[in-house]
């Protein structure tokens, strides 16, 4: 662009700065993943590890460790440093709050349904795992705007075989 040149209005509002909203959120992100570490020393295991060699915990753990030092960070340059611009953080959308708002009511839906583990429904005994992802993954996809149900539902049940795969049969972690 030269000199002459103006620049363009394309309507592009960026947000606005906040040294509160950067304070608030790294409290909630201290807050969250120390609930994290904590949720992840207490997963119980069915055969405790030999000294040296990893468990169901090693991962969740170093993850949770990890999460709350960068949480941590986070706080001390919210409180530190001067403000950023934030002009490469655009506005909330429309819409986008409702959004937000129907993701933590199907989350939590999920995690209340996985804690039942399993039903017995005319004598045969169904694991709620696997129906509860796949619901989960189909209605987020829809929240956030995927309209076609080939890969809605294709998407949805490669996701939720990977994680029973990988998770439930290979790491023999309680689903």
């Amino acid at each position: 662009m030269s000199t002459t040149e103006a620049p363009v209005d394309d309507g592009y509002q960026a947000a606005t700065p906040s040294r509160r909203l950067e304070i608030v959120f790294a409290v909630i992100a201290v807050a969250f993943t120390a609930g994290f570490l904590f949720l992840a020393t207490q997963i119980p295991l069915r055969r405790e590890a030999a000294p040296g060699q990893m468990d169901a915990r090693f991962w969740p753990t170093v993850l949770g460790v990890a999460a709350v030092a960068l949480s941590i960070i986070l706080l001390v340059i919210a409180t530190t440093r001067p403000l950023s611009t934030r002009e490469d953080i655009e506005r909330i959308q429309p819409g986008g709050v409702l959004r937000m708002i129907v993701t933590l009511l199907i989350s939590s839906a999920f995690v209340a349904l996985w804690s039942l583990s399993a039903v017995v429904l005319l004598g045969y005994r169904i694991e709620v795992f696997p129906i509860a992802t796949g619901l989960l993954m189909a209605s987020l996809m829809l929240v956030y705007g995927h309209r076609r149900w080939l890969s809605l539902v294709i998407y949805s049940v490669l996701v939720t075989a990977f994680v029973y795969v990988v998770f439930g049969m290979l790491l023999r972690i309680p689903l």
